[in-house]
Order: C-alpha cells, then structure tokens, then sequence
C-alpha cells in the first residue's frame, strides 16, 4: 500500500497552479501535502489534511474525485491523473492514530447541533477547537446520518465512523446524545432555554420523495433510503428492479447483490446517467443492467409496467402512449431523492422555509431567526459530502462570531440554590427502612 502511494506521489508535477486544489470544493492544498508525504513528513501532512477537512478519512473514499481533484489534475489531459484519493486515504487513516489530543479549553460557552451528519459533525468539530462545549443531537444511536444509514458498508466502513466518534468527539469532549428527534419532545426553543446560545440545524433528508404511482405501497417495493439504512432487513427476492439511476441507485443496486439478488436493473427516465462514471461502471461490474428512456407507470406484483419516455421542446419528459409493456421482477426500490421532514420546522417559531420544506439561509447560514443557523442538505438539499464540509466550515465561523458578540452566559438561575451531596452506595445501604 505505501509503495504505491508513493509512486502515485512521485507523479505528481507540483504545478505552482495546482488546477487539482482548484476543482476541490475544499480547496485541500494538495501539492503541498504531497510534497510534506515525499519528504517523510506524513504527520505534518496528516495535520493539514484534518485542520482543513475535519472528514477528510471520509471524503478520501467518497467523494466524486472524477469531477473534482482528479479531473482537474493536468495529468489527466493526456494521461491518467494523480490518484489524490489514495494519497489522502493513506495519509489520513495512518494520521490518525496520532490524534490523542483533549478537549480545548473551554470559553464557557455551548453550542448545539441538530444532525449527526457531515455538516453537523464539521460544525461541532470546528467550535470544540474554539472551546465551545458542543452537544450533538440525533435521532439515530450512532454517528454518521447519511455516511453510516445512507452509503453502504463496503463502500464507508462503519469502522472509519466510529473512529471518527472516538477521535473527534471522545477526546475532543463533545457530547452525543443518541435516538433524540429534536422537534418532538424537545424543541429548539427549549435548547436556547437551557443556555444554549446558538443552535446548528444539520438533519439530513429523509423523507423519500415518491413516485405517486399506483402500486407503491405494496409489499415489496421499498425506497432508497430505507433500503439502505438496513438492507438485510428486507426480502425483495432474486430479482430486483431500482428505479433511478443516481449514485444512491447505484449503491441500492451493488448492495442488491451483496444481499442475494441474482438479477437488478436500473431504470433511467432519460439516455444520460446521473451517477458519476466511477459509480456506474463498478456497477456494470458487478452485474447490474440498464434500461433507458423509460417511465415508470405502475407497479404490481409480479412486475413494474413500463413506458417509452419522450422530451418536449421545454425540456419536460412524458410516457409515449401505447408503449406500456410489463417488465417482470420480484422486488422494487425507487431510489429518486429524498425531501425534508417537516416537524423540527413546525415546532420552531420565526424560522422560515422553502416551498420544499429547505431552511432559507443566507450565506453564511444564518435562518431567519437569530441565533439559529443551517447548512449542509437541510439548507441546500442533497449535495456531497465534500460541498457539506465546505458550506458548514463557513458557517462555522459566523456562529462563533455570533456567540461572541452575545454577553456571557450565567452560571445558573439560582445561584444561592444550596448544593446536595449525593450518598455514596454504603451511606445509601444505612438509609434503607427495613
């Protein structure tokens, strides 16, 4: 592994325009990083991968490195372009196991964040460097959102996550606080009650959008994001057909396979594939076929009816009738973008949406209520991993700066209140009435 990571190193020009940092929506200062690797100084490029990337162990096995750092490597216009992603898998997994480093001294000031995902995670990585004590809620028990429910296994070791949970909030001092729906029993507003003073909204989407076909509440027709959230779950049969042709169609479809699926189609609405290249050609790999130009029409037990796709002059695709035609299957998943639930929205007073239920924030991701901000796929919708650090790392410092200009908080709302010790299990033991 290391010998190859080097001769992937050793190709790199060094361009004094890196056109890699360029196309990296992070801007990770990718020559430097190898040039510190060339001169045996992993530690020291392993410092400056996660002080501007707080995921990069993620981001190196996930992100779309065909459109990003590796399409634009100049090395690529005639030849194949430096693997940055195996540079960075090596350096940051290696790295590390040297983070051991405790919480930062504390400003006396706490911060919440709502979502265990990418953005959230960012977001309470970087505060914790400022001193913030830093909660994150979830309404899942593990870290992760979309990386561990959303990405399968063999793509995101669960692994890398709880790696991720002992290094970054373990020892960093912030706290998790697990299968916690904010919006439910607790509110936002309760949050600022308990001397919060900002709150960061990160909740992923996870309201599958659906087709609005006859047929879609049956049996063994699932969505996406429930299909991979736990797969092993679910009994769909031998033969499966995904509807969508998306990155998350692509890993519904490989994780078909891996679950005892013999034959799985994808169903694309027009000629042109969504999932990038590097995603669908793992994909043919495996097994999967595709079927273009189609629209769904319905969906039965025994198949999915299917109908030639026409594209008006605006754009607009529609079914060309008299082409139905029942394609057999035992299982469907429709696997076509997830939307935004509503109720962490509805329990919070002054915060203002969009009419697909997104949080309208400006740039900086301030709502429209004070205090309150958002980034990441509840502010923007589904993006990458990547864009998700990107965003929350600028949002990231207009709450500070926004704590900052708030006075500091008091200690308690009692503060003559007496303080009761309590018993240890022996002075316990004496107080039991026989």
């Amino acid at each position: 592994m290391a010998l190859h990571v080097m001769e992937e190193a050793n190709r790199c020009l060094g361009c004094k325009k890196p056109r890699c940092r360029e196309g990296c929506p992070i801007h990770t200062n990718i020559p430097e990083i190898i040039r510190l690797l060339k001169e045996n100084r992993l530690n020291e490029a392993g410092w400056m991968l996660f002080e501007n990337n707080p995921l990069t162990t993620v981001c190196a096995l996930v992100c779309n490195h065909e459109n990003q750092c590796e399409g634009h490597c100049v090395r690529g216009i005639k030849d194949a372009p430096v693997h940055f992603s195996v540079i960075e898998s090596y350096i940051s997994s290696t790295y590390a196991n040297q983070m051991v480093r405790g919480p930062a001294p504390s400003n006396g000031r706490k911060a919440a964040v709502i979502g265990a995902g990418p953005a959230g995670l960012t977001i309470a990585i970087i505060l914790a460097r400022y001193g913030y004590q830093m909660t994150i809620f979830d309404s899942r028990d593990k870290i992760g959102g979309v990386l561990r429910y959303g990405i399968p296994d063999f793509r995101l070791p669960d692994s890398v996550l709880d790696d991720m949970a002992y290094r970054h909030l373990e020892l960093k001092g912030i706290q998790f606080r697990p299968n916690t729906y904010i919006g439910s029993a607790i509110t936002i507003d309760d949050l600022f009650r308990d001397g919060y003073q900002s709150v960061f909204v990160g909740a992923g989407l996870w309201k599958p959008r659906r087709l609005n076909i006859r047929g879609e509440s049956l049996g063994h027709v699932t969505y996406a994001i429930n299909y991979l959230a736990s797969p092993a779950a679910f009994r769909l049969g031998e033969r499966i057909m995904v509807i969508g042709t998306g990155n998350s169609a692509m890993d519904c479809a490989r994780t078909a396979i891996r679950h005892g699926a013999r034959f799985v189609t994808c169903v694309n609405l027009t000629d042109t594939l969504t999932a990038s290249q590097y995603e669908s050609s793992y994909a043919r790999l495996e097994g999967v076929d595709f079927i273009y130009n189609k629209c769904t029409m319905e969906i039965r037990s025994d198949g999915v009816i299917l109908a030639d796709s026409q594209v008006d002059g605006e754009g607009r695709v529609s079914p060309v009738p008299g082409t139905e035609k029942l394609y057999p299957c035992t299982g469907v998943i429709i696997a076509v973008s997830q939307g935004a639930e509503s109720n962490l929205v509805t329990t919070t007073r002054n915060i203002d949406t969009s009419k697909t239920g997104l949080l309208t924030v400006d740039e900086d991701g301030h709502t429209s209520r004070p205090g309150v901000f958002a980034a990441g796929d509840a502010a923007s919708g589904a993006r990458t991993v990547v864009e998700a650090v990107a965003n929350s790392k600028r949002v990231a410092e207009a709450m500070h700066a926004y704590m900052q200009s708030l006075p500091m908080p008091r200690l308690t709302d009692y503060p003559d209140a007496p303080v009761v010790e309590t018993m240890d299990a022996a002075a316990q033991a004496e107080q039991v009435i026989p």
